[in-house]
């Protein structure tokens, strides 16, 4: 399906939008495209390349997880609580470097497919952890004129496949839009409007990411299960300098 002309925010160089639709509507003119998915996948990923790791993202609730991750010689991650590797960056942070997992998401993970799929140029997984990191790499792998795109994953609604659109996706779409766009002039701008209103929501919510971060719906959820330690993780703002870029079927440090 060709995308609404009106949607794809043509003349400008930083472009935002939510979930599925919204990278088919601006993964195709895009130079870049950026997937966040902040709690967690895109933590997760960043966390697992930090330490010298390969990421296989996954489809969620495809069958076959276990006999890929043979085939590509890796770990299948699951659920954290049945312990072993799971989409929490807290473990990935501690797991032995050179691991290579498969990682099950059904928001970043089934995004980074699909822009596999539509032949996006260049991938990147974006998240706090590598902000700004992330916008430098992006910003220097384009050209005059060149095109990035920040999506945000969202989540689904509880038993439905319907997107929920999460602040904290909001937010750390806005934190690399902040670093692409440090000035965020208003006279020839940069970002498109989508992206502007991300970004100042970004400024605005960045002295307090962990308390936004913790009350959120998404966060709540995880302290409800024990795991306050992914939020702090995950809220924690360019701690790297490592970028995460999807190469082949693989998410490796640049």
């Amino acid at each position: 399906m060709t995308p609404d002309p009106h949607y794809v925010q043509d003349g400008f160089a930083y472009r935002f939008d939510w979930g599925e639709e919204g990278l088919r509507s601006l993964g195709r003119r895009a130079d870049v495209v950026i997937i966040v998915d902040v709690l967690r996948f895109t933590s997760a990923v960043s966390a697992a390349v930090e330490g010298g790791s390969v990421v296989l993202p996954y489809e969620w609730g495809r069958g076959d997880l276990d006999a890929y991750a043979a085939a590509n010689n890796a770990v299948a991650a699951g659920l954290r609580e049945d312990g072993g590797l799971s989409l929490s960056p807290t473990d990935l942070l501690a797991m032995p470097t050179q691991t290579r997992v498969v990682l099950p998401s059904p928001n970043g993970g089934a995004l980074t497919v699909l822009a596999r799929e539509m032949g996006a140029t260049r991938v990147l997984a974006g998240c706090f952890r590598n902000a700004s990191a992330t916008a430098t790499y992006a910003r220097r792998s384009v050209e005059a004129g060149g095109v990035i795109a920040v999506i945000a994953a969202g989540e689904r609604w509880d038993g439905d496949d319907l997107l929920r659109p999460a602040v904290e996706d909001l937010l750390g779409a806005g934190a690399i839009l902040a670093a692409l766009d440090p000035s965020g002039a208003v006279a020839n701008p940069c970002c498109s409007p989508e992206a502007s209103a991300a970004r100042v929501a970004f400024l605005h919510a960045r002295p307090r990411l962990y308390d936004t971060l913790v009350a959120c719906g998404s966060g709540r959820k995880l302290v409800d299960r024990g795991w306050s330690d992914d939020v702090a993780a995950s809220a924690a703002l360019d701690v790297t300098d490592i970028v995460a870029e999807l190469v082949g079927d693989e998410y490796v440090a640049v």
